[in-house]
């Protein structure tokens, strides 16, 4: 008989791992980013998809270790995230099989994405859902604050002129994704383009 991987422990390992492990300056790649943005949108996402039973188990471990490497590494996080779900997976009953496609949800969130199974696809849009959520605005000031933490500090006008053309160079994977989000991105746009505007004013003013 199969045995079922024990998905709340292995949750509740992430769970502790991002609250007591994360540098506090990871202000948006944060425990509420992993357990209050991507966990949801993915679990939202895969109900409109038709994903249930160990698919959606697999979904769920994955989109809760998608970001355990920030623990140890910013650049290539995405690896050191699989590399620790490959690591301890198999003590909460997971098989070998299962961890490798878990490892491929997580390397799916790599940007520039590239997704090609559909539980892939479906966690690479839950973890960019909030390119088109109403609190985006929110979000991209605390990434902003992230990435200058870590040597990524731009001027107004280079910031949002970049987050501008990222999200009009995006796209998402599944339909269910493209039909919540992609107006809230043309929204989500047009507020950049706004701070846009005025930040070239005030250089010139």
């Amino acid at each position: 008989m199969r045995i079922k991987p024990d998905f709340e422990r292995a949750r509740q390992y992430a769970i502790q791992r991002l609250a007591s492990e994360l540098a506090p300056a990871l202000v948006y790649h944060s425990i509420a980013h992993t357990c209050d943005e991507v966990v949801p949108a993915a679990e939202r996402l895969a109900g409109l998809a038709g994903v249930r039973g160990d698919e959606l188990l697999l979904l769920r471990t994955a989109a809760y270790y998608h970001d355990l490497g920030f623990i140890t590494h910013y650049a290539g996080h995405e690896a050191a995230s699989a590399a620790i779900a490959t690591a301890v997976l198999p003590e909460f009953g997971y098989q070998p099989r299962q961890i490798s496609r878990i490892h491929g949800m997580i390397m799916a969130t790599k940007l520039p994405q590239s997704p090609h199974t559909l539980l892939e696809r479906l966690l690479a849009d839950a973890d960019l859902d909030v390119l088109g959520h109403p609190n985006f605005l929110a979000r991209n000031q605390a990434l902003r604050a992230e990435l200058a933490s870590y040597g990524g500090a731009m001027t107004d006008e280079g910031w949002y002129s970049n987050q501008i053309k990222f999200i009009a160079n995006h796209h998402y994977w599944t339909p269910e994704a493209a039909h919540e989000r992609d107006a809230g991105k043309l929204a989500s746009m047009a507020l950049l383009g706004d701070l846009l505007a005025r930040s070239r004013r005030d250089r010139y003013d």
